[in-house]
This record gives C-alpha cells, sequence and structure tokens, in this order.
C-alpha cells in the first residue's frame, strides 16, 4: 500500500485539507490495526512533508489483514466517490 502526495483540497489559506486528512486517518488507522490486531510482518516508510506512506508487506497476509485492508479501500473508494479523482486516486496493481 502507497499513498502519494497532499490532496489539494483546501480551498481558504487557513482552512484545513478535510480530504488529506480524512484519508490520512484511514491510512494511519489501518496500519495501526496491522500493527495490533494482526500477526502480518510488514514494514513502513513516511515522510509527512510530501504525504507520502508506504506500507510493504513481508509474505502473505492473515485474515484478520485482509479484512482491515479491505475496510481501507471501502473508505478511501468513498472519498473518492464524494470528492472525485482530482483530490483521490485509488489504483490497483498486482505484484
Amino acid at each position: 500500500m502507497t499513498c502519494m502526495g497532499h490532496a489539494g483540497h483546501k480551498r481558504f489559506p487557513l482552512e484545513k485539507d478535510m480530504v488529506c486528512a480524512s484519508i490520512s486517518v484511514l491510512v494511519i488507522n489501518t496500519i495501526n490495526g496491522l500493527e495490533k490486531f494482526t500477526d502480518t510482518k510488514f514494514q513502513v516508510q513516511t515522510n509527512e512533508e510530501t504525504g507520502y506512506i508506504r506500507c510493504e508487506f513481508e509474505g502473505e497476509l492473515s485474515s484478520e489483514a485482509r479484512v482491515l485492508m479491505d475496510t481501507l479501500v471501502l473508505g478511501l473508494s468513498d472519498i473518492c466517490r464524494q470528492y472525485g479523482r482530482r483530490y483521490c486516486c485509488i489504483e490497483f496493481k498486482e505484484v
């Protein structure tokens, strides 16, 4: 799982970017859930300044990890539908 960049949805200089914050909460909560509730091994790389988060799995996902990842996709898909591809884009790649 890789997230890149900031959503760029804020409309006023002092306004917080709600799309970016929503995506960040979903992704970080999923990573925290993977760590706390599963035995799945993974490594995380981040760069807060650029909005980069990468979670690389080491082997197969447990059934609990799959549920957490499916839940992440559900939440991100809802954000994409609500705000459009300009602010949120999901791509699936087999590796």
